[in-house]
């Protein structure tokens, strides 16, 4: 039988999988909308962009939130370790996602001046661009065994800054931001009929999917010393050389595709890349939570409450994936067919 504190375990990495391949690519999102095109080009780039996102982005937080309840319902220790020494991060990312979504609205429905409005849509873009950053960075700084503890106790010590200013979470904060990029373009291929749009969206795919293959090895090189437990197992296990063939494999699929212009195969096959990345850091990262203290058995809180959230998730699963099914069906059902 497997443990309650594994299965809990796997529901965050799944809740993870999920919110980058949605959210994740609501950020990608605002950062062409960053880098949009001069000219018509650039305001039909950025109505896609804001028609694509609208119906459904604010749902996609749904799953970090489930992120939060998990840790700290069922790992409480690594939830106060994490939230102490990594405060700076997640406070900018949480004010990231706050500022990201005010400001969408007041850009897209407020009755502001065009200079207001062309302020809002900055803000928009920059908090787009700075809370994927913050993401891979509190992620960087989590998997590289940085964190110290006060001996015989659960209390880290920390200054609030070395645990994730460190080059490693600093690449993993750039890798995150360009691989979220990646699955916007992809995404935005397929929201407009308009040959100048899609290959507009496409060409930036294609230069995203360059700049992920040259971040992927520069954020494997530092984490020799970076994260040297996730390193090692990344390098020198019995599933090293399979999942990195396979990973590649993917992720030259995702350039091929887009070269020949096979835009549902290549979104497809960009998803399988972000699942097959996090999938190995995952992997690399089992036992620990949060090394080198917390395995996932040392950090779980009683059966007893693992079991009684196991089951909350599976009544939460049954009323939530209908329901996000609806959502996208309804909103989404002409540009997924």
């Amino acid at each position: 039988m497997i443990a309650p504190e594994v299965l809990v375990g796997a529901a965050l990495a799944v809740s993870l999988l999920v919110y980058a391949l949605t959210a994740g690519a609501d950020f990608g999102g605002g950062v062409w909308d960053l880098l949009a095109s001069k000219g018509e080009l650039g305001v039909k780039q950025r109505k896609v962009i804001a028609e694509a996102l609208a119906p459904i982005w604010e749902a996609n937080h749904v799953w970090l939130i489930l992120i939060i309840v998990l840790l700290f319902v069922d790992f409480p220790q690594v939830f106060a370790a994490i939230t102490t020494a990594l405060h700076i991060p997640l406070s900018l990312m949480l004010m990231g996602i706050v500022l990201r979504g005010s400001a969408f609205v007041f850009r897209s429905y407020g009755l502001q001046s065009d200079e207001v409005t062309r302020r809002w849509g900055t803000t928009f873009a920059m908090a787009s661009v700075v809370t994927p950053i913050m993401l891979g960075i509190t992620l960087g700084a989590v998997t590289s065994g940085s964190f110290r503890l006060t001996p015989g106790t659960s209390h880290v010590q920390t200054d609030f800054v070395q645990e994730w200013v460190a080059p490693y979470p600093l690449a993993l904060g750039l890798f995150c931001l360009v691989l979220f990029a990646l699955l916007a373009a992809v995404y935005l291929i397929l929201e407009t009929e308009d040959v100048a749009l899609r290959e507009s969206f496409r060409l930036r795919a294609l230069v995203s999917a360059a700049a992920v293959g040259v971040l992927a090895f520069a954020t494997l090189a530092v984490a020799k010393s970076g994260a040297p437990h996730l390193f090692e197992h990344l390098m020198h296990t019995w599933w090293s050389l399979p999942f990195q063939l396979a990973t590649g494999s993917v992720a030259l699929s995702v350039f091929w595709t887009l070269w020949t212009r096979r835009y549902r195969a290549a979104r497809l096959l960009v998803m399988l890349q972000v699942a097959c990345l996090l999938t190995g850091m995952v992997g690399a990262q089992y036992p620990y939570l949060l090394p080198p203290a917390f395995t996932l058995e040392v950090a779980a809180a009683p059966d007893n409450v693992l079991w009684w959230v196991l089951g909350a998730l599976g009544a939460g699963v049954v009323l939530l994936l209908p329901s996000l099914y609806v959502l996208f069906w309804v909103f989404k059902r002409r540009r997924l067919a």
